[in-house]
């Protein structure tokens, strides 16, 4: 079976051209590793970029890649017409059994559904649901991308539903759905924990209103008081962004407080090892990738009962859930996670077994494989 994988390339979106190794989102990426050990389907990825890219022919033994330089007018000022044109030449010539568009954010799904090939979506951000929390102005970046995804939804085959919540969002649009949450990465899976002292209490997720960074830091305010820890922040973040500036002046005022930045797969994977808890307060998730790395890796959990987190965490399970709107209610699922350990370590020991049984790449590949038969038989059919 050959599959047509449409997915950004990171390398264009930061400016990384010289780069010889592509990467992925980390969904993606751990997707692929589940079917590089697929030998019975061959795998092309498709990415289109603003500028010319080294790269390899190959990913692994049963994995392609290919780049196409779009010009800038082909992008989202042109409702990404370019990238859909170029991607549908290319495929002529892979002549695939199946097209998947990874993510409704950018060109990816509009490229799958006009591709000429049945095609299947996968959903990492409910662009229409995260315009509307958001208050999207007309013709922001929020806005396009929410009309743009209604677009791509009327129009395809089906839709890889990485959470209930994505499921309920876009079940009276598309004619099929499937619930697979993301895959992780085996390395998370085999991390050894060692936490240290103080405690420190991670937060993984990019700096923005909608991350709810900013309340959370005001809902442990009291709790410094009285119990040691650190809260420690990972996540992109701009300085021109009023919210990423209050937030900076807040972790700045509070010595229990730090912002690290950035984190990449290693990084956070050393940070998860030597942490004593994940929380993660948004106000709006899917299937949120920190809180399954954080699952693999052991690491007890406590996040926002919003979006497709409760699919995720049985709450008093596999960990705590609390309100975002609610300080005191997160501010006393923190303290009791922290103050009971015994408690924390077993809602981790339910919250791993899960993920190896859901997360681990190679079980979700297989549900891909199963997808693609399925979608292909219908296209048959029909």
């Amino acid at each position: 079976m050959k599959i047509a994988i449409l997915v950004p390339d990171n390398r264009d979106e930061h400016r990384r051209y010289s780069d010889p190794q592509p990467y992925f989102g980390t969904a993606p990426t751990a997707l692929l590793e589940g079917l590089a050990k697929e030998r019975t389907c061959e795998i092309h990825i498709v990415c289109c970029t603003q500028k010319e890219l080294r790269s390899p022919a190959k990913l692994a033994d049963n994995i392609h890649y290919h780049s196409i330089v779009v010009p800038k007018w082909g992008w989202l000022r042109g409702a990404y017409v370019g990238c859909v044109r170029a991607v549908r030449s290319l495929l002529r010539n892979i002549n695939p059994d199946v097209v998947h568009g990874q993510g409704t954010e950018r060109y990816c799904a509009l490229a799958a559904v006009y591709s000429g090939s049945p095609n299947v979506l996968t959903i990492h951000g409910n662009m229409r649901q995260i315009a509307k929390v958001n208050r999207a102005r007309p013709f922001s970046f929020l806005w396009l991308t929410a009309k743009l995804e209604r677009r791509a939804l009327l129009r395809t085959n089906g839709v890889v539903c990485i959470s209930s919540h994505t499921q309920r969002n876009v079940q009276d649009l598309v004619p099929r759905t499937w619930i697979v949450p993301n895959a992780v990465a085996s390395d998370f899976f085999n991390l050894r924990r060692n936490p240290v002292s103080p405690k420190t209490i991670l937060c993984v997720a990019n700096i923005a209103p909608l991350k709810n960074q900013a309340r959370l830091i005001e809902a442990l305010d009291p709790l410094s008081q009285k119990d040691d820890f650190r809260l420690v922040f990972y996540g992109s973040l701009s300085n021109h962004d009023p919210y990423g500036v209050h937030f900076l002046r807040k972790v700045n005022d509070r010595p229990w407080c730090e912002y690290a930045g950035f984190a990449d797969q290693q990084k956070l994977r050393s940070a998860l090892s030597s942490a004593s808890l994940l929380v993660l307060p948004s106000l709006e998730e899917n299937c949120p990738m920190a809180v399954l790395e954080a699952m693999a890796a052991g690491v007890p959990v406590t996040a926002t009962n919003a979006g497709g987190v409760p699919d995720l965490v049985k709450d008093r399970v596999e960990g705590l859930l609390f309100n975002p709107d609610d300080v005191h209610g997160m501010r006393a699922s923190i303290q009791q996670l922290l103050r009971d350990e015994d408690l924390a370590l077993r809602f981790a020991a339910c919250a791993k077994d899960k993920a190896t049984k859901q997360n681990h790449p190679e079980s979700v590949a297989k549900r891909h494989l199963e997808i693609y038969h399925e979608i292909q038989s219908n296209a048959r059919m029909e």
